[in-house]
């Protein structure tokens, strides 16, 4: 006769456990050993003397009967919930989703878990969103390419931050470095009229790097004419942001041999209006992007461009953050970083 299912319960408990978590002290029972003794091994506490089988045995049980430790539980005991917070703009951008890719790389390889909220830079989803996150005990928050206002209660490193906040570490990008590595280069192939991009006000990189070529520009004796410089307004990860602008400019009948766009994906948008309007680039236009996204090595043609070093910013600012956490290495107010410039098809020499 089959066994109920009652009987197979009292039976075989394990079997019946796996359907089912059990807590601590049902695993403890079922081994016949005291709580404590088991919580110490599930959670590897050093400086216990418990034997080896012991151990084995121990473990082999929590596995087959689906022992689920509380990592709130863990959390509230340890005061570490080895959660962190991401602030980010948006998700479908090559430059955001290039940084987050080495935070996320640098908190797994930490055992940290994080959540990620974007805020298409609306202050009062990041102040939100700042509060959610500690409400939820994150440990601590990396902020990209987000405008912070005011101090937090937790540590905080901000990627492209430019903003001087008390225990806020910026990592930035070298932008005069930057500025000088593009306007040379154009310089030294012969351009002189050259049409610059500013940045969407909210982005905030804009002001700086403008700022950055407005100096290396009075450096190298180029005159910046204020028919040439157009302003992104749209908030999009598209490359059709480019596109206006550039029609923009062409509008004005004032010619240009050059374009410096404030970023990869504009500078895809602009190849294409300008291809549009029957103007080859490069060879009557060269364009020269910012970020080195990954599909700037594949438009046609592929794309000169300054390249942020994205993943390894990242993996910077994300190692900034633990050290904080764990206080084990004093936190500078600002990280700089190089750029480097990636010459591609997309520039070329002034005509005769």
């Amino acid at each position: 006769m089959k066994k109920s299912t009652a009987d197979e319960k009292q039976t075989n408990p394990v079997r019946h456990a796996i359907h089912k978590p059990v807590t601590l002290k049902q695993l403890a029972d079922h081994l016949g050993l005291n709580p404590a003794t088991v919580s110490v091994v599930l959670n590897d506490v050093e400086g216990r003397s418990i034997p080896q089988v012991t151990r084995d045995r121990i473990k082999a049980a929590a596995a087959e009967m689906n022992y689920q430790p509380s990592l709130l539980a863990r959390a509230l005991r340890n005061r570490r919930t080895l959660t962190i917070g991401i602030l980010v703009p948006e998700l479908g951008d090559g430059y955001h989703t290039q940084v987050m890719s080495g935070i996320g790389d640098q908190l797994i390889k930490a055992g940290y878990f994080y959540f990620t909220a974007h805020h298409r830079h609306q202050k009062n989803l990041v102040e939100e969103y700042t509060r959610m996150f500690i409400g939820r005990s994150a440990q601590g928050i990396i902020a990209v390419d987000t405008l912070l206002e005011h101090t937090v209660p937790v540590p905080v490193v901000a990627v492209a931050g430019h903003r001087s906040i008390p225990g806020v570490t910026n990592v930035v990008l070298n932008h005069t470095m930057a500025a000088d590595l593009t306007l040379t280069h154009l310089y030294s192939l012969g351009h002189r009229k050259i049409a610059f991009m500013r940045g969407q006000p909210f982005s905030s990189d804009s002001d700086v790097r403008w700022n950055a070529l407005l100096a290396t520009a009075e450096r190298l004796g180029i005159k910046i004419d204020p028919q040439l410089v157009v302003n992104l307004d749209r908030d999009s990860s598209s490359p059709e942001i480019g596109y206006p602008v550039v029609q923009q400019l062409l509008e004005t009948k004032q010619p240009f041999t050059a374009l410096v766009a404030f970023n990869d994906i504009s500078a895809i948008g602009s190849i294409r209006a300008l291809q549009d309007a029957n103007l080859r680039v490069p060879e009557d236009v060269s364009v020269i992007g910012f970020d080195d996204i990954n599909a700037a090595a594949y438009t046609l043609p592929s794309l000169t461009t300054i390249n942020q070093p994205l993943a390894e910013i990242g993996r910077v600012a994300t190692q900034c953050l633990l050290n904080r956490i764990h206080g084990t290495a004093i936190s500078p107010d600002e990280i700089s970083l190089a750029p480097t410039l990636v010459v591609r098809e997309s520039t070329a020499r002034v005509k005769s």
